[in-house]
């Protein structure tokens, strides 16, 4: 997981060559990169789906198996990551010796916190100019607040790059240009490093013991006691609890440092057996159960993935925690309370499948043949059912019209979104009553981009697309009570519902309706009350002023009357739809944008420029920082609706020189001039009778 350009793919391409899973490296830049398969990939040369692979890799007489994801860098694509995060067991932070910590490093930083995903990090390209590896490890302690532990230090830097040193063995590796599977000899420390080998292992031996109670005594007692493998021990146990990031350095791209950071993986980054048991819940009672990473247990397992393959259809990409499974058996899903029979079980390399028998505890694989699973479905036994958490994903906040060339398009452009935005849970496709047309939203322009361009190429369907639309949203500020009384009479049994409501803004943290019934004495019977909740929960899908979501909402039903004869559960639900309109509109309702959260890093003769174009954005300068470089960093809160366009913009006022990083941060109020155009726009009207 990294930055975009942190070198994440050419990392992924090296591990495959030195496992031997591949017998030719693959360069991203050339559009040969094994794990970025897409068309799309190849030719922007950047990452927008994961791609999984297992290899094997040789450690002090053992074989270990890897599952490996690469991960976009894009925060278009950070589902991709969240989903690979939530199933794997421990990650590679890749950094640029140059770039070092940058915006999208502290987003999948935080995402990895969030899984308590235990990481180590690899510093990349240390071949360029201006590679500096402690200023990228000290980066770590100040903006990511990680306790980043260096493990060897870089034998020169930038052209002079040539090796590196095991801070354990005390051991200096060299790296050739060949393109052997073995480009390395092992030699002693240089001279001149010594001194710093001795402080920085010192460093490490302090931090070793500081982790593990047996070996702080054996340190004071006498430091030379500490042998390789409990130093090691020591860091395993602090990298496991996330209270250290072991950090190496290397250059991918120059094949020098890959070998000994899958060493790092197999001393540092947990097992399955050292993650210890998958824990959740059983559906039926609520109770808290665990399983152990063994394939003697019940078997469980999480759905992060689908994807669409053209010659073999859906494939369900999941995480084993226990048990096993074989092809052609049957599982229970636990969203659907339905059993589904897997026919057949894929081990994946990128975009090819190899057929396996079963698949045990620990493994990651792809499954055919399935009728309703989605991402985030646990699967299990049907004897032994659990629910493991899942997975939560962002809204999307950008939109546009999309509409097909040809009639004859039209049945096929339906299915093409359906199985697009089934693999992408940050991709939504929704008809907008108002106007017939389709819109689709993702997280950013690039996202929809990607999304029309496998349109046309996948499912060959060409289409028409409108000006990209911001996803506004509504809400209320102040708190109104109001009574409704729903009545019709048409001969026959009537409708009848009266209720008094108060309406106001939901509790900070709240999302959705907030829903409390105070009704005493019987005014309005229990079997009504949930139809009050769900006509305000319908009625938050479209506000009242340009008919935009209703993100939150509190609502106490404070009394009410019946009849009964006319009343039954319809008529309190349109009473309740009727309540929502009416009081709306008494609570000073407002319009919400999407605000994203910019950072732009620019020479410094283009800064004026830069922040007086952002002025004119709207934009909300936070902080101004300076790189080691030089470079000026501007951090700022950008409304979306602002910033369509503005990558050329800037680089028409830096030449070409600076660049940026954008992802949403919170929706915030719009400024009412900009608020009344909107409305107006819009074309929203809402009437009473509705």
């Amino acid at each position: 997981m990294a930055h975009i350009d942190a070198g994440k793919t050419t990392t992924s391409e090296r591990i495959l060559y030195y496992t031997g899973k591949t017998h030719r490296i693959g360069e991203v830049h050339e559009g040969a990169a094994t794990m970025d398969w897409m068309v799309q990939e190849q030719e922007r040369g950047i990452t927008i789906t994961s791609a999984a692979t297992t290899a094997f890799w040789h450690y002090n007489g053992e074989t270990y198996q890897i599952n490996l994801i690469d991960t976009p860098g894009h925060v278009d694509f950070t589902v991709e990551v969240e989903r690979s995060l939530r199933v794997l067991d421990g990650t590679i932070a890749t950094f640029c010796a140059v770039g070092r910590v940058q915006p999208q490093s502290e987003t999948v930083w935080r995402q990895a916190d969030k899984y308590g995903v235990p990481k180590i990090a690899y510093v990349n390209k240390m071949d360029r100019v201006g590679a500096d590896f402690l200023a990228c490890v000290e980066e770590m302690h100040t903006k990511l607040g990680a306790t980043a532990v260096p493990v060897c230090l870089p034998i020169g830097a930038e052209d002079k790059f040539k090796g590196i040193v095991d801070l354990i063995s005390r051991k200096a590796i060299y790296y050739d240009s060949t393109d052997e599977l073995v480009n390395y000899t092992v030699g002693e420390v240089p001279a001149d490093m010594e001194e710093d080998v001795n402080l920085w292992r010192d460093r490490l031996v302090e931090t070793a013991a500081e982790l593990d109670e047996a070996l702080m005594e054996k340190f004071f007692d006498d430091p030379a006691t500490v042998t390789d493998e409990e130093i090691i021990a020591a860091l395993r146990k602090g990298t496991i609890s996330m209270k250290i990031v072991p950090a190496c350095c290397g250059s991918s791209f120059k094949n020098k440092g890959v070998q000994f950071l899958l060493d790092c993986v197999m001393r540092y980054l947990p097992s399955p057996l050292d993650k210890g048991n998958v824990t959740g819940t059983n559906p039926h009672n609520g109770k808290e159960i665990s399983f152990a990473p063994s394939a003697s247990e019940p078997f469980c397992g999480l759905v992060f993935k689908i994807a669409t393959d053209p010659y073999v259809g859906r494939l369900a990409f999941m995480r084993a925690y226990s048990g096993k499974v074989d092809a052609g058996s049957y599982i229970y899903n636990t969203r659907t309370g339905k059993k589904e029979r897997i026919a057949r079980l894929y081990q994946m390399h990128s975009n090819h499948q190899n057929p396996i028998e079963f698949v045990e505890a620990g493994d990651i694989c792809a499954a055919v043949g399935f009728k309703d699973l989605r991402t985030g479905d646990t699967i299990c036994d049907e004897s032994h059912p659990i629910v493991l958490e899942s997975m939560v994903f962002p809204d999307p906040v950008i939109g546009i019209a999309v509409e097909p060339k040809t009639q004859g398009d039209l049945d096929k452009l339906g299915i093409a979104l359906s199985k697009l935005a089934e693999e992408d849970p940050t991709f939504t496709v929704k008809s907008d009553h108002e106007t017939g047309q389709t819109v689709i939203s993702g997280m950013g322009e690039l996202h929809l981009d990607i999304i029309v361009d496998r349109l046309r190429r996948e499912f060959g369907v060409e289409i028409n697309q409108g000006a990209p639309q911001v996803n506004f949203k509504e809400t209320i500020t102040s708190t109104v009570q109001h009574r409704e009384v729903f009545k019709k009479q048409t001969g026959g049994r009537g409708k009848f519902a009266d209720i008094i409501v108060e309406i106001g803004p939901a509790d900070a943290g709240v999302t959705g309706l907030q829903f409390d019934n105070q009704v005493k004495g019987g005014n309005i019977p229990k079997e009504y009350i949930p139809s009050i909740q769900k006509g305000f929960e319908s009625a938050m899908a479209n506000g009242c002023l340009a008919g935009y979501e209703v993100p939150s909402l509190k609502v106490t039903v404070l009394d009410g009357s019946y009849h009964p004869v006319d009343s039954d559960q319809l008529s309190f639900e349109i009473a309740a739809r009727l309540a929502f309109r009416h009081a709306y509109r008494k609570a000073n309702p407002v319009l919400l944008e999407p605000i994203m959260n910019l950072e732009v890093v620019t020479p410094e003769e283009y800064m004026g420029d830069i922040v007086g174009d952002l002025n004119r954005r709207r934009g909300q300068i936070n902080a101004m920082d300076t790189t080691a470089n030089g470079a000026r960093i501007i951090k700022a809160f950008v409304p979306l609706a602002e910033q369509f366009g503005y990558v050329t913009v800037l680089r028409t006022l830096s030449s070409g020189r600076a660049t940026s990083t954008m992802s949403f941060d919170h929706y915030s109020e719009v400024p009412a001039n900009l608020a009344k155009d909107i409305i107006e726009k819009s074309g929203y009207r809402v009437s009473d009778d509705e």
